[in-house]
C-alpha cells in the first residue's frame, strides 16, 4: 500500500535519490503524470522527527482535543516510536503479526532502508527487536503483508530487491536488537510497488513490478519459504494496490471465486483470479472525479467499496480527503453510489476496514476513522481521529503513510513518513471488543488422503485453566476440491470426539468457516486435534490451517 512507483524517472538525479525519499503519489513512471507526482513529490520531503512521548503506564488520553502535542478525537496515544530508534531512514507501510502460541502483538515497520520489527504486546512502552535492511539500496516505497507467520516485503525503484520472506517466530527469542536476514528471497522479479496476500488461498500479489506489465504478479506461498510463480494478471496493464478475496457477496455468479478488486490508475477493475493460469477480467470502470485510483477495501458483507483516490485534491479546488464509495451487488457493474467528504483537507493514502469502521491513513489529517454503517445510503461519518502531523492539513505527502487497526488488543499502528511509529488506542463507544481469550494455532499443512484414513492436526492448549468454555470457536481452514466428501470431527484431550461436518453433495470447493462448539465439559489445557477424512473417491486436499479461540 503505497504511492509513486519512479522507475528510471530521469528528473530525479543520483543525489536526490539518495535523500531516501518519504512518501508519494502514485503513478506508473513511464508515464508524464507520473514523472509530475515525483517532481510534486521531492518538492515535500522532510527529515525524520525526533520527537518522543514520555513514557507512561497508561499512555497519554485525548483531552479536550488534544493528546501530547497530537490533535485527536476519541482516539488515546499510547506511544511514539521515532526512527532513530528502529533504524532510521523515514517511513512508509506497516503490518502486524499476533504470535498463535503467546498472544503477543507485533509491528512490522516499513522504512526506507529496511523493516523494523517491533513488540508491541505492552503498547506504552513498545520494544525494538531488530531490523531487516533493505536487499540491495533504499526505497521510499516498502510494502509488507504476513501468512502463516512468515513477512512477505517487496520495495520499488530496487533493481534486484524480489521478495523477502522472514519467518516471524524467530521474533520469540530475541531480547537484544538484532540485524536479521531473510530466509529466503523470491527473484523472479525485481522492484515491486505493493503487495497484497489473500491469506484463505495461499497466494501473494506482488503489484506495479517490473512483471506482467505491472499488473499483479501472482506467487504460491502455501509453502512460505518455497514461493513459486503462479502467473501474471496483465490484461489491463499497472495496477497500483489490490484486495483478493474468497468472494462471499451478493452476486452469486461468483460466490466462492477469488476475486481480486484493483485500483487501477482511473479505474475500479475487477479480476477472477480462481484459475491462475487464465485470470478473467469482469469489469474495468471509470468513475466521475477520477485522478489517480490508489487503494480500497471491501466492506465485510463483500457489498461496498471504498476507493480512495490520491491525486483529486491536489488536483482539484476542494482539497477536502475524499472517499469514492461503489456499490457492488453486480461485479460485473459497480456502480459508483456517492463521495464522502471529511472536514480535514488531506490527501488521502491507505484504508483497511474493520467491522463497522473504515481506518484511513491521510498524510498531514493522520489517522481518521469513519463509521461506515450507513454505506447502503453513501452516508459516512467521522468517528474519531488523531492526527500525528500537527504542523498543519495540506494536500501535500508529509504524516501517516499507513496503519494497522486488526489486533485483538483494539489498539492501531500508525507509520508516519517523518515520525515513526505511533501506538493508538481507539475509544469509539460501540467498537468491537476484542476476542476473549486465547487462540492456538497450527500452520502446518496436513495431506488428506483420497477416500483413505483419517488424518490429524494438533494443537496444544496451556496457560488456560479450567474448564473449555461453552461457544469455543474451531477456525478451519481446508483446501479441498469437493468438500461434501470430507467429515471433520474436533477431538478434545480426554479423546472424546465433536462432529464439525458430516459428508453430503456439496461440490463446492474447500472448508474455511468457524464452528462452535459447546465444549464445557472438558478440560481446556492438553493436546485437541482436528481429524479430518476423506469418505469419496477422485478429489483431494489438505488441512492448511486451523485454531482454537478459547
Amino acid at each position: 500500500m503505497k504511492t509513486l512507483r519512479l522507475g528510471t524517472l530521469a528528473v530525479l538525479t543520483a543525489s536526490a535519490i539518495a535523500l531516501t525519499m518519504s512518501g508519494a503519489s502514485a503513478h506508473d513512471p513511464d508515464t508524464p503524470e507520473g514523472q509530475a507526482a515525483a517532481r510534486t513529490f521531492m518538492a515535500d520531503f522532510q527529515p525524520a522527527e525526533r520527537h518522543a512521548v514520555t513514557s507512561t503506564a497508561a499512555g497519554v488520553p485525548c483531552v479536550d482535543g488534544k493528546a501530547d502535542i497530537y490533535p485527536c478525537k476519541n482516539v488515546d496515544l499510547l506511544s511514539v516510536l521515532p526512527l532513530a530508534q528502529i533504524g532510521g531512514g523515514n517511513g512508509n507501510d506497516i503490518w502486524g503479526w499476533t504470535d498463535p502460541s503467546s498472544g503477543k502483538e507485533y509491528a512490522i515497520v516499513g522504512r526506507t532502508n529496511g523493516t523494523a520489527f517491533v513488540d508491541v504486546s505492552t503498547p506504552t512502552a513498545p520494544k525494538f527487536l531488530g531490523n531487516l535492511p533493505s536487499n540491495g539500496g533504499s526505497s521510499s516505497w516498502r510494502d509488507m503483508k504476513v501468512y502463516k507467520d512468515h513477512a512477505f516485503i517487496v520495495a520499488d525503484f530496487i533493481t534486484g530487491h524480489g521478495m523477502q520472506v522472514f519467518d516471524l517466530t524467530r521474533l520469540r527469542t530475541i531480547t537484544t536488537p538484532q540485524t536479521l536476514t531473510a530466509d529466503t528471497v523470491y527473484k523472479e522479479f525485481g522492484p515491486a510497488h505493493n503487495i497484497a496476500i489473500n491469506e484463505e488461498t495461499g497466494y501473494a500479489y506482488a503489484i506495479g513490478s517490473n512483471t506482467c506489465s505491472g499488473g499483479p504478479h501472482m506467487v504460491d506461498i502455501r509453502t512460505p519459504k518455497q514461493p513459486k510463480n503462479a502467473g501474471c494478471v496483465s490484461q489491463d496493464g499497472y495496477t497500483h494496490d489490490n484486495q483478493c478475496v474468497i468472494y462471499r457477496g451478493p452476486d452469486a455468479a461468483y460466490r466462492g471465486r477469488e476475486i481480486c478488486f484493483n485500483s487501477n490508475e482511473d479505474t475500479l477493475t475487477i479480476v477472477d483470479v480462481t484459475d491462475k493460469a487464465n485470470p478473467v477480467q469482469i469489469v474495468r470502470k471509470g468513475y466521475s472525479g477520477a485522478q489517480y485510483s490508489h487503494q480500497g477495501w471491501l466492506t465485510e458483507d463483500q457489498r461496498y467499496f471504498l476507493l480512495d483516490d490520491e491525486l483529486d485534491e491536489s488536483r482539484g479546488t476542494d482539497k477536502r480527503t475524499k472517499t469514492y464509495i461503489w456499490d457492488l451487488a453486480s461485479l460485473a457493474n459497480p456502480v459508483h453510489t456517492g463521495v464522502y467528504s471529511s472536514p480535514a483537507t488531506a490527501i488521502d493514502h491507505n484504508q483497511y476496514i474493520k467491522g463497522k469502521y473504515s481506518y484511513q491513513a491521510n498524510y498531514q489529517a493522520g489517522l481518521r476513522i469513519l463509521d461506515v454503517s450507513g454505506v447502503a445510503s453513501a452516508q459516512l461519518s467521522e468517528a474519531g481521529y488523531f492526527d500525528i502531523y500537527p504542523a498543519g492539513n495540506e494536500a501535500k505527502f508529509n504524516g501517516a503513510w499507513s496503519n494497522y487497526p486488526y489486533f485483538a488488543s483494539g489498539i492501531v499502528l500508525v507509520n508516519g513518513i517523518e515520525q515513526g511509529l505511533v501506538v493508538v488506542k481507539p475509544n469509539l463507544g460501540t467498537v468491537e471488543p476484542p476476542p476473549a481469550g486465547k487462540k492456538f494455532e497450527n500452520t502446518t499443512d496436513v495431506a488428506i488422503p483420497d477416500a483413505g484414513a483419517a488424518v490429524t492436526s494438533s494443537a496444544a492448549v496451556s496457560g488456560v485453566t479450567g474448564k473449555a468454555p461453552a461457544t469455543l470457536k474451531v477456525n478451519v481452514d481446508i483446501k479441498h476440491s469437493y468438500r461434501g466428501d470430507l467429515v471433520i470431527d474436533l477431538v478434545a484431550p480426554d479423546g472424546s470426539t465433536f462432529r464439525l461436518k458430516g459428508s453430503n453433495n456439496d461440490s463446492a470447493d474447500n472448508v474455511i468457516t468457524t464452528y462452535t462448539v459447546d465444549a464445557s465439559a472438558k478440560t481446556s489445557e492438553g493436546t485437541w486435534q482436528l481429524k479430518v477424512q476423506d469418505v469419496a473417491k477422485a478429489d483431494t486436499g489438505y488441512v492448511d490451517a486451523w485454531s482454537l479461540q478459547f
